[in-house]
């Protein structure tokens, strides 16, 4: 048995484990994609799917956004959907690499270390760091998951959120307390939302480790949506309250580079 009880050839190449529709549906989705549209009779032709069923998978993944149909051509095209689920990998990879030689300069001029995450399913997700050379510090594993509400970068994405948003994942998620600081009445966390939009930066105060805080400002795409967060995170002591303001600005002049470099931008 392998990881959480899983048999040890569950993500093997065997072929025990593919979902015959999805894969059926992911050869469809590859070959619209390697070609400028492909009509019904193309697509069986090229996959061997029989046209019955291909009208089956078309309805599915038409119903997605997966795929669209012309009129006109009378062809498949690839969907918006499917263009917004392969730029994510995209956005990904650019971003950090956007983002790496600036958080250098910010640890550089805090002393402290710096994170660059994500949210995703209601979650913050970290995608990089750059530590410090302080002995005791923050760290992070790529990968790590945790609880929006008690991180800076989870807080600072969350105020760009809509309001349906925010009570679907604090509906989904809750507030767990996690130290004496940890906000969890809802209407005290909205009013720390409503203060993190207006000054651009988010803190969290001791709110998921005592001692340490987290400084975060978010990194916008070029439709203006929070797409990740910049944060510089250490001990409360290293961190005190006199030098918050000026780290906030130090974070949030930091993500707003980052952004400018993610999208191509010039600042002004």
């Amino acid at each position: 048995m392998g990881p959480r009880g899983r048999p040890a050839n569950a993500f093997s190449d065997s072929g025990q484990t593919v979902i015959v529709a999805l894969d059926r549906g992911m050869r469809v989705l590859e070959y619209i994609a390697s070609s400028n549209g492909a009509s019904l009779s193309d697509l069986a032709r090229a996959t061997g799917i029989p046209v019955a069923s291909m009208h089956r998978i078309l309805a599915t993944l038409k119903a997605s956004d997966m795929v669209e149909f012309s009129d006109t051509l009378q062809k498949w095209f690839i969907g918006t959907q499917a263009f917004r689920i392969g730029n994510a990998y995209l956005n990904r990879s650019n971003i950090v690499e956007a983002a790496r030689p600036i958080m250098r300069e910010l640890s550089e001029q805090t002393g402290e270390t710096c994170n660059l995450a994500v949210e995703n399913s209601g979650d913050v997700v970290f995608l990089c760091q750059v530590e410090s050379d302080n002995p005791i510090r923050v760290f992070f594993r790529t990968g790590t998951r945790g609880f929006m509400h008690a991180s800076g970068i989870g807080k600072t994405l969350m105020a760009h959120l809509s309001p349906a948003q925010v009570d679907g994942i604090v509906r989904t998620k809750g507030l767990p307390s996690f130290t004496p600081k940890t906000i969890v009445d809802i209407h005290a966390f909205r009013k720390e939302l409503d203060l993190i939009r207006e000054r651009g930066w988010a803190l969290d105060n001791e709110e998921r480790f005592v001692g340490m805080r987290c400084v975060a400002a978010p990194v916008f795409n070029s439709f203006g949506e929070a797409v990740a967060g910049v944060s510089v995170s250490g001990l409360a002591l290293r961190l005190p309250d006199d030098a918050i303001d000026r780290i906030g600005e130090l974070v949030k002049e930091a993500a707003q580079r980052v952004t400018d470099t993610f999208t191509g931008r010039i600042s002004e």
